[in-house]
């Protein structure tokens, strides 16, 4: 059966779910790009970038496994909704801050903290509610690429309208528009139908409940690679955007509108690959995939990293972030199709640990090499690492296919033998 693009539109719930959180992401991009725009206007540091990324995302690397446990524990949807109305709060805290025009650095950060816990509970809740949301499970694969697209949409919407409302209408406008755009996803969640929460008796505590965790995924040696792969390149290359201010206000010597350029142009290469991604057939090997795309990742970050024509960086930037986009959404869905349902809450949380706990320790890690080599020298040194690991990844996938024709030729001759 052929799966179209947007099959996962069947499901009701999943089409309220994409409309409200689409209208809440490009928000979510607006306040993100604001961040960084202010951060480096106050600091002119490469280094407080860093400190910036790592302040939103290491507080979800550090409460992520506790928000995975709450989410196989509790409501999923409940928790959702809590999280949505706790990060427009942090909007609003943070707009009233930057138009009250006495804000200092020390302030966004912490607010970028409080936004990074929210978050280590709002990913376990919010993609392990996906499964819920779509009626036929063959739709999954389909939806979590949507989910990508929106989310990449959102980034090459966001910034865009974000470095112009920072020009003509000043910072604090992206903040507010960011906390006004969490009313679409609550209204679509209050939308809704969702089959009734039946509490589940647990036997062990929730430290329990982590290792239990943790034991499945060490189990499970597919699903630990996958996990592994994604927290080396968190690490090492996607903290590659950290830089890109540098590149838009230093290197291209631009303003505010050539950083949300830039930015956009990241957007939209993600989201060309979501999109690519969701047309794939199932009985395509998304592994495979993920190996060829780590290796556009690289190819991409190395041509971006030392050039300064702006049309060429953003032709680069759009080839980089095509490859990047498997990463998450690949990773993603392999995770969601292989994992027990029980399961799903707190191997998600280690996914976003991967993802979200890895990027801000990148983040510092890129900042104070940028310092001593060079932004274009660390980018293109992130583009190899990139490259190295696609060839790891194909040789896994060789290993792989050689232990399996070794283990079926070995069963095989031991049938032959028992017949004869």
């Amino acid at each position: 059966m052929k799966i179209s693009t947007f099959s996962a539109f069947k499901s009701r719930n999943y089409r309220l779910f994409f409309v409200g959180q689409s209208i809440s992401l490009i928000g979510t991009w607006m306040q993100k790009t604001a961040v960084s725009w202010v951060i480096y206007s106050l600091t002119h540091s490469k280094f407080m970038l860093g400190v910036t990324l790592f302040a939103s995302m290491f507080p979800s690397f550090l409460f992520s496994f506790l928000g995975g446990v709450v989410s196989d524990r509790y409501d999923r949807y409940k928790l959702l909704l809590i999280t949505q109305i706790a990060s427009m709060c942090q909007a609003i805290v943070l707009a009233i801050l930057i138009f009250s025009n006495s804000y200092q650095v020390w302030q966004i950060i912490a607010l970028s903290v409080v936004l990074g816990i929210i978050n280590a509970f709002d990913v376990p809740a919010r993609q392990s509610l996906v499964y819920e949301m779509v009626d036929d499970k063959k739709d999954l694969p389909n939806a979590l690429a949507l989910n990508s697209s929106m989310v990449n949409l959102s980034r090459l919407i966001g910034p865009g309208i974000a470095g112009i409302a920072i020009e003509k209408l000043g910072n604090g406008v992206c903040f507010s528009l960011n906390a006004l755009s969490f009313v679409a996803v609550i209204f679509s969640l209050s939308l809704m139908r969702l089959p009734k929460f039946i509490p589940k008796k647990s036997t062990i505590n929730i430290i329990g409940e982590m290792k239990e965790g943790l034991k499945y995924i060490k189990n499970t040696p597919s699903i630990a690679f996958i996990l592994g792969m994604l927290a080396i390149v968190s690490l090492l290359v996607l903290p590659f955007s950290t830089l890109i201010p540098v590149y838009a206000k230093d290197i291209l010597k631009g303003n505010a509108s050539t950083f949300g350029v830039i930015d956009s142009a990241i957007g939209l290469g993600a989201f060309s690959g979501a999109i690519f991604l969701a047309s794939l057939k199932p009985e395509i090997d998304r592994k495979i995939i993920l190996a060829i795309n780590t290796l556009v990742f690289g190819i991409g970050l190395i041509l971006f990293s030392h050039t300064t024509y702006y049309p060429l960086v953003l032709v680069f930037a759009i080839i980089a972030a095509f490859g990047m986009m498997s990463q998450i959404t690949i990773t993603n869905t392999l995770i969601q199709t292989m994992v027990k349902p029980e399961m799903r809450g707190r191997v998600i949380s280690i996914y976003a640990m991967a993802f979200f706990g890895m990027q801000p320790v990148g983040g510092l890690l890129v900042g104070f090499t940028s310092q001593h080599i060079g932004v274009e020298n660390t980018v293109m040194v992130e583009g190899i690492i990139a490259l190295l690991i696609g060839i790891l990844h194909f040789r896994y996938l060789k290993r792989l296919k050689t232990n399996k024709t070794v283990l079926r030729e070995v069963t095989t001759t031991h049938i032959n033998n028992n017949v004869v």
